[in-house]
């Protein structure tokens, strides 16, 4: 079992590790076409960078419509992404041995607690020493946002999680706006919300 666990953290790690070189060289094709296009002057407020183009598409990308799932939470309660639409909703991927996971967790908190944001921390039950594990852990923090628990690893196979923790941010119309892999600040927690609608 614990082979297992080392092993997918070296994948995990080896994954994203790929994906910030993809995501690097990316952004620096983009910022390269920006300087060669010209945009006319009276475009330039439809076309700001920060902008995301909406789609009817389902998907894990920023535009598209999240996808929906259904999860026990830690309190024994069923829960659906859907169930929160017309809300701001932080849907947040983690698992208590990872660092970056336990670090920005009282930020979380913190967020959830000053802004008109739903916190949904699904936790990746199946990489757990046990339920109990993440109990324990939710208590010592004393979190108060929803733990589904994703027992089966399903709901991460169906966002393609390569590494923990990764957090989107989803509109109220359930659409994503933002994917961020890897911990998150309470300031660009804020930061993001601020552009949601």
């Amino acid at each position: 079992m614990k082979k297992s666990i080392f092993i997918a953290i070296v994948l995990v790690m080896l994954g994203w590790a790929v994906y910030e070189f993809i995501s690097s060289s990316n952004e620096q094709s983009d910022q390269e076409e920006n300087k060669i296009t010209a945009i006319p002057e009276e475009d330039t407020t439809e076309n700001d960078s920060n902008a995301v183009e909406e789609s009817d598409e389902i998907g894990t990308k920023k535009g598209e419509l999240a996808p929906d799932f259904e999860l026990t939470t830690l309190d024994g309660e069923q829960v659906k992404l859907s169930d929160y639409k017309g809300e701001r909703v932080m849907l947040n991927f983690w698992a208590t041995w990872c660092p970056p996971c336990r670090a920005e967790m009282p930020d979380m908190e913190k967020f959830q607690q000053n802004k008109d944001v739903q916190v949904l921390a699904v936790n990746l039950t199946e990489t757990e020493a046990s339920k109990e594990a993440v109990e324990d852990f939710a208590d010592e923090l004393g979190v108060s946002f929803t733990i589904p628990l994703d027992e089966d690893y399903d709901v991460a196979m169906e966002y393609g999680i390569m590494a923990y923790p990764t957090t989107y941010m989803i509109d109220s119309n359930g659409r994503i706006q933002f994917v961020m892999m890897g911990a998150m600040n309470y300031e660009n927690m804020v930061q993001q919300f601020e552009m949601l609608q």
